[in-house]
């Protein structure tokens, strides 16, 4: 099964982007996930679902570690069959 991540960190910065923000990018960027954009804005990343469940966990640490005050994030099924059909209310 493949996975994707969508997430913020905050507080925002528009000037130069926070520790946290940092942090969490160089989690997702290091863990071995396609697909990778970040922005200022978002964040999204895919992969397999231990690769992407792992870098959720270690950029929840690590934002918080290094002072995020809130992590918005949505992990969806891609990819397959069962996940469109989940979405649509079929599966």
């Amino acid at each position: 099964m493949r996975l994707r991540v969508e997430f913020t960190t905050e507080p925002f910065d528009l000037d130069e982007p926070p520790a946290h923000a940092l942090a969490a990018r160089d989690v997702v960027e290091g863990a071995g996930l396609d697909k990778v954009d970040v922005g200022p804005f978002g964040n999204t990343a895919e992969g397999g679902t231990d690769e992407v469940l792992d870098a959720v966990g270690a950029l929840l640490r690590e934002a918080l570690h290094n002072g995020a005050t809130r992590v918005s994030l949505q992990v969806n099924v891609v990819g397959s069959a069962d996940a469109a059909g989940a979405a649509e209310g079929e599966g």
